[in-house]
């Protein structure tokens, strides 16, 4: 697999729950209901799909989005830990708000990532995110994500163990990364 340099022109970004999410040509071809689909089959394609479902995959924006996202985006043997551990996760922050309500805003930057390497069929990256954390110190981490080529769309695999924090690591800064536009945080 190669790591394929990846252009940024003609792409925008978007607010998505206080998460901005780059959309190009290569994807998502249909975002509707807080979903996101129709990547192409490009590194382009591959790296879209990778922050499109990653973001959605998330207890934050409640289960029709992170269910439906899980179900038909995510794909491997830790996808019933990772569907289960959401929905937990989800259920324990939601107090008294309705079921199915998102549970707020997101407080994130994307701000870059790193190919570990890319063919028609599958693709592997780190995705660099910045959050606040405590004592208004700023927080990164680069998130593994491996996608495979699957009916027609980028499909995201588990991350091991159903929990996105077992993918992802402590790094001091998107140095070393290649950079997202200002839009994204770079």
């Amino acid at each position: 697999m190669s790591a394929p340099p990846v252009s940024f022109a003609g792409m925008v970004w978007r607010d998505y729950q206080g998460v901005l999410l780059p959309y190009a040509a290569d994807g998502p071809r249909e975002s509707g209901g807080g979903l996101a689909f129709g990547f192409a089959r490009t590194p382009h394609g591959a790296l879209l799909a990778a922050v499109h479902i990653v973001v959605r995959a998330h207890a934050l924006w409640g289960p029709r989005v992170f269910e439906p996202t899980i179900r038909n985006q995510v794909i491997g043997p830790d996808v019933p830990t990772l569907l289960e551990s959401t929905q937990a996760s989800y259920e324990s922050r939601r107090g008294d708000r309705p079921f199915g309500a998102a549970l707020g805003r997101a407080y994130v930057v994307l701000e870059g990532f790193r190919w570990l390497g890319y063919s028609p069929r599958s693709a592997s990256l780190d995705l660099v995110s910045a959050g606040p954390g405590d004592s208004d110190v700023t927080v990164r981490a680069a998130t593994r994500v491996q996608l495979r080529w699957e009916n027609g769309d980028w499909r995201v695999l588990a991350p091991p163990g159903g929990s996105w924090g077992g993918s992802a690591v402590s790094v001091p800064s998107a140095d070393g990364y290649v950079r997202f536009p200002q839009a994204g945080g770079g």
